[in-house]
């Protein structure tokens, strides 16, 4: 069985201000303005980038009042992460067994 990771999603994850953004939303939900404080990034760019966490799937959005709030979808990055999880699993049992393909 080939252990699968999903590659667009390491895609999106691998811009220094995504995974800025999303290692804030691991810690509380916070709304734009929130995170022009946290990161330093002018608003413009930061909105860019958290248009493509949601379409990607890995925030969601809560409006309150004039403000959006993101949230970060923890079984989005579970999933990820189970999926490096087997591939370490793979590679383990690989160097256990010796098993190489004769050529």
């Amino acid at each position: 069985m080939m252990t699968s990771v999903d590659t667009d999603l390491i895609r999106v994850l691998s811009d220094p201000l995504r995974l800025q953004i999303v290692n804030l939303l691991a810690h509380e939900t916070l709304c734009t303005t929130h995170l022009v404080a946290e990161t330093g990034a002018r608003q413009t760019n930061l909105s860019n980038h958290l248009k493509v966490l949601r379409e990607a799937g890995i925030v969601d959005t809560e409006p309150c009042g004039r403000f959006t709030y993101y949230r970060l979808r923890p079984e989005v990055i579970a999933s990820l992460a189970g999926g490096f999880a087997e591939l370490a699993e793979a590679a383990r049992d690989t160097a256990e067994t010796g098993r190489r393909r004769s050529c």
